[in-house]
């Protein structure tokens, strides 16, 4: 029900004032059955522009940090995202991948859509990073389709470290859906993941526009911080197999 709330009378009113999202390819999506909508990531306001572009429920994984605060903020955060669909996991231990993909395949099993950042995190610069594998193997374990979708302007609405909105025009579009079922069976190798990936990251590239930079988005940020070295940039007109 808070889902619904938020989307039609508490939050997407407002949205729709600032941001006047337009959607294209909305045909592309399943009306009905499991599917993985896999989008380019901006801003923390795509995980609310996409659930409003698409008219069936989207289900998102998210950091359990969003789950563990203390207090009333924390108690706030963690019933919020509670109510609109998120689903915790723990990013930082060995098993993290396996309960990504054990979480995102319950909901795919019961034929929902889940949304899911190839990324891992938000882009700090605006360009379109080098994809993980995670959502390859879920794709892959589960057969179930893969949507691409971009998110534009999304960080002009929501620049990084801002939590006060700007009027932006923000677009939404959805790709035609991507099929691997031609790798059956190839579940856990990951030169097929790789691949998987590489094909995903391109149409996002295609549909957002975005430049393509062969390196994780984590490990700029970690090297903007100085907990890291700063990684070789490869700049690249598509992602390299």
């Amino acid at each position: 029900m808070w889902y619904w709330l938020f989307k039609y009378v508490l939050l997407g009113p407002f949205l729709k004032l600032i941001g006047r999202p337009r959607v294209e390819g909305l045909e592309n999506l399943p009306s009905r059955g499991p599917a993985i909508l896999a989008s380019n990531h901006l801003a923390v306001v795509d995980s609310f522009y996409l659930p409003m572009a698409v008219p069936r429920r989207i289900y998102f994984l998210a950091k359990s940090e969003y789950f563990t605060g203390t207090g009333l903020k924390g108690g706030f955060q963690r019933w919020f995202f509670t109510a609109v669909g998120q689903i915790p996991i723990d990013r930082t231990g060995a098993d993290a991948a396996a309960g990504a993909l054990i979480a995102a395949r319950r909901k795919l099993e019961e034929g929902e859509l889940m949304g899911m950042y190839p990324e891992g995190t938000r882009s700090p610069d605006g360009r379109l990073f080098k994809g993980k594998t995670g959502l390859a193997r879920i794709a892959m374990e589960t057969g179930v389709p893969v949507i691409p979708v971009a998110m534009i302007n999304t960080e002009k609405l929501n620049p990084p470290g801002t939590t006060i909105p700007r009027p932006a025009q923000i677009t939404v579009k959805i790709g035609k859906p991507l099929d691997f079922s031609r790798f059956e069976g190839m579940n856990g190798n990951r030169f097929i993941e790789r691949a998987v990936t590489d094909e995903i990251m391109y149409e996002l590239m295609r549909l957002s526009g975005q430049q393509y930079v062969d390196i994780y988005a984590a490990s700029l940020k970690k090297a903007a911080d100085g907990t890291s070295q700063p990684p070789a940039t490869t700049v690249r007109s598509e992602p390299a197999a």
